[in-house]
């Protein structure tokens, strides 16, 4: 499979899949349709890069927090249908936490959207929005949403 071949070419690999914290289901299809419920830098069940952008956390550090719930969105959607039947990425959601005044999300979510681009290729091609909160669960510093398309059949 060439998303595969592709992470491995980048060095990169699919981490485990994680587990819900609450009473929803990870990725939900409908009509061909997934939504993925947000993703956190989680490696293998070990939380990475709490804290705040701009305090904490540098604006690399953060490309590479983004980088990691990438990694997580496409180890849910191989899990759940198999990266192979992916039609197209259509859009994600950013979130991160900062620093007041700090202004790079930019830089940070294309940490996203370089890995679902290098890995998917086309069908890697997206819209998003960035959104910066005050606080997300376990002071994580980013995480992403994202809906997908699956190929018919």
């Amino acid at each position: 499979m060439k998303a595969l071949d592709n992470l491995q070419k980048l060095g990169l690999s699919l981490p485990e899949v994680s587990i819900p914290g609450g009473s929803y289901v990870s990725v939900n299809v409908v009509r061909g349709v997934g939504y993925l419920a947000i993703q956190f830098p989680i490696w293998n069940g070990q939380y990475g890069y709490q804290g705040r952008l701009g305090e904490t956390l540098t604006t690399g550090e953060g490309y590479q927090a983004a980088q990691l719930c990438g990694l997580n969105i496409l180890s849910q959607i191989h899990q759940k249908a198999g990266l192979e039947q992916v039609l197209s990425i259509n859009h994600f959601d950013g979130y991160f936490q900062s620093v007041a005044g700090w202004d790079e999300s930019p830089q940070v979510m294309n940490g996203v959207s370089d890995l679902l681009l290098n890995v998917l290729e086309d069908a890697g091609r997206h819209s998003r929005a960035i959104f910066g909160v005050e606080r997300l669960p376990r002071n994580f510093s980013v995480g992403i949403t994202a809906s997908f398309t699956l190929k018919a059949g």
